[in-house]
């Protein structure tokens, strides 16, 4: 398949995010209809949504999106815990339909201050056996008619859904993206996603996950060989210095303004935050350019590491993962509104070129 591309919608209220400095439009369909339609004419194949509690409800914000774009594909997350499967196979479902299969999901097991919403179940190997039932339950869902389920965790009878999710040749319902990486988490992932995702690992780090996850997986009874994908953020410029330089300035605003996203962001206590807090012991430059200074200063998720330097420098780095079978990218920075062009115009060409891809039709 075609190496997919996507970026990063914010989806907040407050100006700020990560240290973008835009200083309006947070938190309007306005502006997040800006960057999705500058994703669609920059060479992006969607954005991922963001998606937590005390945000706008994602799903709602990614249905406008969809209403106000023709091309864009938003990754939405679903939790467990907030959704029920039947309840979310419906909604996807629709969405999709109405969208001619431009719908695309992210699978969250991930804490999120549950209990405000009324998840009390924090247990972590129960939360990933309950995402494995959430995930069989809503693809039986989408294909199948008068589904009856009776799993530990949920229970349907006779139910059927419509409309099915859109049908396009071989794409026959919503891709499944999902994250994690404790045992239980990768055994849930290997039997059950589409797409497996990443932090900003060394390579090294990531050849190792695959190589596991590519065993559990051919283990599993799956429709479909397990994929992978990485999110992380990219600072990328003409020069490497220019590069740095930016990445230094933005150092210095996580480190004055910026909250501490390591205690504040809901998913610090998880074994992948983990593994990419660990990664300052081994150097502030790991690989040829990924840096792991932003966890130093508050960096979460997404933004603990950094891939920077020039766009052909940044380029061979993520042509690096693809050649350990990396086929799905989630990149970001900020101004995102901005990046979203620069990124796209000067670094997908390139990575593109290095693994032999022509640019999608």
């Amino acid at each position: 398949m075609v190496t997919q591309f996507h970026w990063y919608v914010p989806n907040v209220i407050s100006a700020g995010h990560r240290g973008d400095t835009n200083a309006e439009g947070w938190g309007s369909l306005d502006y997040s209809t800006e960057i999705a339609r500058h994703t669609e004419q920059g060479g992006w194949d969607g954005a991922l949504v963001g998606a937590g509690w005390g945000r706008p409800d994602a799903f709602s914000v990614a249905t406008a999106l969809l209403a106000r774009t023709t091309t864009f594909r938003p990754i939405v997350a679903a939790r467990p815990g907030y959704w029920s499967p039947a309840q979310f196979a419906t909604a996807a479902s629709t969405v999709d339909s109405l969208s001619q299969g431009r719908l695309l999901v992210n699978i969250v097991t991930g804490q999120d201050n549950p209990r405000a919403y009324g998840d009390f179940e924090v247990d972590q190997p129960t939360r990933y056996a309950r995402t494995r039932e959430f995930m069989q339950l809503t693809k039986r869902l989408w294909s199948e008619e008068s589904v009856d389920f009776k799993g530990k965790h949920y229970q349907v009878s006779g139910s059927t859904i419509a409309p099915r999710p859109y049908v396009d040749g071989d794409r026959k319902r919503p891709t499944l993206y999902f994250g994690g990486a404790s045992p239980a988490a990768e055994q849930t992932g290997a039997a059950e996603a589409d797409v497996q995702l990443f932090w900003g690992e060394p390579l090294d780090g990531i050849a190792e996950r695959i190589d596991r996850l590519s065993s559990l997986s051919a283990a599993a009874d799956r429709e479909a060989p397990l994929e992978f994908g990485l999110r992380i953020t990219t600072v990328c410029r003409e020069s490497s210095d220019e590069a740095w330089a930016a990445a230094d300035e933005k150092i210095e605003t996580f480190a004055k303004f910026g909250e501490d996203w390591i205690a504040a962001w809901h998913t610090a206590a998880a074994v992948g935050q983990q593994r990419l807090a660990a990664l300052q012991d081994r150097g502030e430059i790991l690989d040829t350019c990924l840096f792991t200074k932003p966890a130093t200063v508050g960096g979460g998720g997404g933004a603990t590491t950094w891939l920077v330097g020039s766009h052909d420098e940044v380029a061979e780095a993520l042509a690096a993962y693809h050649r350990l079978g990396v086929t799905h990218f989630i990149l970001s920075d900020t101004p995102y509104r901005e990046e979203a062009v620069n990124v796209g115009a000067h670094l997908i060409p390139r990575v593109r070129e290095l693994i032999g891809e022509t640019v999608p039709a």
